[in-house]
């Protein structure tokens, strides 16, 4: 009996420290997909205030007066679309470092595309919008992160919804019809609320899968794909938020 009492809290101590190990792990994990999350934003913004405060360099992209982009701004404003699905296809080709060299290539194109709304909007609308977000996406994630209930169900539904957006996107730049353009703000607002939380609880879930199975290989390429995960989400929220409570110039 004594044996087995000494083999049973072996075992909880070695689980225990497994435990804590993976715990101590998530938060460097969790660390790093935050501050690569910020870093590329930081860079995202710079780019759209340095190229959307000069008439010459947005010119290339936009009409001056219109704003409505040229060749060379449709293909900026698309660009990151297609570099997000580049980018899932070659991660398991790209080493840590060059994942995170695309991320923040990617980071400096989106803020070529989002160069414009520093035309359209005053600059407090800007970074007021910025704030809102800013706090916004911090509580959701917050709660993603801590809420023992498991709201992975919820990521079809918001797939789907992230699919309707952009084909109703596409369409209204065609129709030109600022009633669905309302509407898709109102509902772009509300997914990628939905999506800050699902996607924090699926990052902090997968790590702690991959963690428990010592998955080096994927461990050290997963916290730049969730810092793009969460990236994209703020950024949408923050771009929606805009075009419903932005002032424009």
């Amino acid at each position: 009996m004594a044996e087995f009492d000494i083999n049973r809290v072996a075992g909880r101590t070695a689980a225990g420290t497994r435990t804590a190990v993976i715990d101590a792990g998530l938060r460097a994990h969790m660390n790093k997909v935050y501050g690569t999350m910020s870093v590329g934003t930081l860079l995202t913004f710079l780019v759209a205030w340095a190229v959307g405060t000069s008439p010459a360099l947005l010119g290339a992209f936009r009409d001056p007066v219109t704003l409505s982009p040229n060749i060379l701004g449709w293909i900026v404003m698309f660009a990151p679309l297609i570099m997000v699905f580049a980018f899932g296809a070659a991660i398991n080709r790209l080493s840590a470092s060059g994942a995170q060299l695309f991320f923040y290539a990617f980071s400096a194109v989106m803020g070529l595309s989002m160069a414009w709304i520093f035309v359209a909007f005053t600059g407090y609308s800007i970074a007021q919008i910025f704030l809102i977000t800013s706090i916004s996406f911090a509580g959701l994630s917050l709660w993603g992160y801590t809420t023992k209930k498991d709201i992975s169900a919820w990521g079809s539904f918001l797939i789907m919804g992230v699919i309707g957006l952009i084909v109703a996107s596409v369409i209204n730049i065609f129709l030109q019809s600022p009633a669905m353009m309302f509407a898709i703000s109102i509902l772009g607002v509300l997914i990628f609320a939905g999506l800050t939380a699902y996607d924090t609880q699926k990052i902090k879930t997968e790590y702690i899968q991959h963690a428990a199975h010592a998955d080096t290989e994927w461990l050290s390429k997963s916290a730049i794909m969730g810092a793009l995960t969460l990236y994209l989400d703020f950024i949408n929220m923050f771009m929606f938020l805009l075009s419903i409570f932005g002032n424009r110039e």
